[in-house]
């Protein structure tokens, strides 16, 4: 690692710590939806593997350690590997494919996208009701509660759909595989949990299981969020570096 990457090892773990312990949303499986995945995706994104690595490891176990120290361990692994697929497939790209094809890609990716949203929130969350946490250094304290329903989530599929569009317009055909890099992330992100919960924690499969989705979810954000900002971030403190998601509109 060079003065840069060690540089931005320190300031991009503090950033995913504070982005992932300063929103909590509990849920009626007893887990907790968090934005901290956008952060960690646009740290990998913006300063390559080993930072995202680093990053996404230490400053989400941090967090942890503070509101669920049962997980800090696993997330320390968890979240440091996802950090390191993500800025290692995020910089390749599809050197072989047209620029025409990943184009049309974003359809395809679009559709994949609001399906999940659809499908999870109708199947597991149709009635639920999300209790904001209040932000600082305590566990997290119900301030209000937000209903949800089939129609909402319906609306939230055809939202995610249209961000995805709008995204891969403005970063360009490398949106592509910027994306397939954030689902491989998520992929080992929830296998991962799902793993330490049931192998490590022993919680049995009810509660792990009824996780998944939880952590879909957040990996959908991060996907939805972090590639124009890791572009827009790329752009602006980083000139002289190659794009690390083509163009930035």
């Amino acid at each position: 690692m060079n003065t840069r990457e060690v540089a931005g090892a320190t300031i991009f773990t503090a950033f995913v710590f504070a982005v992932t312990f300063s929103f909590a949303a509990t849920t009626s499986t007893g887990g907790y939806f968090d934005v901290g995945e956008i952060m960690v995706y646009i740290t990998a994104l913006v300063m390559g593997p080993y930072v995202g690595a680093f990053a996404g490891g230490v400053g989400s176990a941090l967090s942890d350690a503070l509101l669920a120290p049962q997980f800090a361990p696993g997330t320390l692994v968890i979240k440091g590997a996802e950090g390191f697929i993500v800025g290692y497939l995020g910089r390749r790209g599809f050197n072989k494919l047209p620029d025409s094809v990943q184009r049309r890609m974003w359809a395809v990716l679009g559709t994949i996208v609001a399906l999940l949203v659809a499908a999870i929130g109708i199947a597991f969350f149709p009635d639920l009701a999300l209790s904001l946490g209040q932000p600082g250094f305590t566990p997290v304290v119900s301030t209000a509660d937000v209903p949800l329903s089939v129609t909402i989530w319906v609306i939230l599929a055809a939202v995610a759909f249209a961000v995805t569009a709008f995204v891969s317009s403005k970063i360009g055909p490398n949106y592509t595989w910027v994306a397939l890099a954030i689902f491989a992330g998520g992929a080992e992100m929830v296998a991962g949990y799902f793993i330490y919960e049931t192998g490590v924690l022993q919680l049995g499969f009810v509660s792990p299981t009824a996780e998944i989705p939880v952590n879909i979810l957040q990996a959908i954000a991060g996907l939805i969020v972090a590639p124009p900002v890791a572009a827009r971030v790329r752009r602006a403190f980083l000139k002289g570096s190659p794009a690390v998601a083509g163009k930035t509109g």
